[in-house]
């Protein structure tokens, strides 16, 4: 089925009592109707692929992003890496994402995840975005609110199980129970991140950029 606006795009005539004739006097609503994803980098089927790097090694990162919600400050979707171990050499786990926020603050309240609040901040310190908000991130009262609207959206990334048998728990040479720092530029869709787990290297960096695709991102009519 052709869109109404195709029929005078074709040449077709369309009748004065045609119901797709325009009319001056409809007045448009100022309301301002956000998209579900903030950019056409950040939403539901994007990939995006880097590196992951430490002081003696580098591994190649593919992420998909299989659901964004940015209502509910939440996203998830399959982490692989490749090269990590010589028995798999990929490897593909599954991670949720918690966004820096209404919903979810700067200080990691998950203590299962063995982070501390001194150990937040060093790791957030790391990217230049955070550091005008570092004294304010600080304070209990804090909020970073519209995070959805920023340049820069904070995530924290957490691998829960390897794909596709979720059985597995422990693999030799690897390991998926730390969580990510996340830096997220909404402009560029670049992803730039610090892994961590008490027991791995300290400050192993992930860069990873938007893999191009074919779907067109989210417009905004008035």
């Amino acid at each position: 089925m052709d869109h109404p606006q195709a029929a005078a795009s074709h040449g077709l005539p369309i009748s004065p009592e045609s119901p797709f004739t325009p009319s001056l006097s409809y007045e448009f609503s100022s309301k301002r109707l956000l998209p579900s994803s903030p950019c056409s980098f950040l939403r539901s089927g994007s990939k995006f692929s880097g590196k992951q790097t430490s002081d003696k090694s580098t591994y190649e990162v593919h992420v998909e992003l299989k659901h964004v919600d940015m209502a509910e400050s939440f996203l998830c979707g399959y982490l692989r890496i490749q090269g990590l171990t010589e028995d798999h050499p990929t490897l593909t786990t599954y991670f949720e994402g918690e966004m820096i926020g209404d919903k979810y603050t700067f200080q990691t309240r998950r203590p299962e995840w063995g982070s501390s609040e001194k150990n937040d901040y060093q790791h957030w310190a790391r990217f230049p975005a955070y550091r005008p908000l570092a004294s304010k991130a600080k304070r209990a009262d804090f909020n970073y609110r519209g995070f959805e609207q920023r340049e820069h959206i904070f995530m924290r990334w957490k691998e829960y199980f390897l794909v596709p048998d979720h059985r597995v728990k422990q693999i030799t040479g690897a390991s998926f129970e730390g969580f990510y720092y996340i830096c997220f530029n909404q402009v560029t869709g670049s992803v730039s991140g610090i892994y961590f787990h008490a027991k791995s290297e300290k400050f192993q960096k992930l860069e990873l950029k938007h893999v191009q695709d074919r779907c067109f991102g989210a417009v905004e009519f008035r």
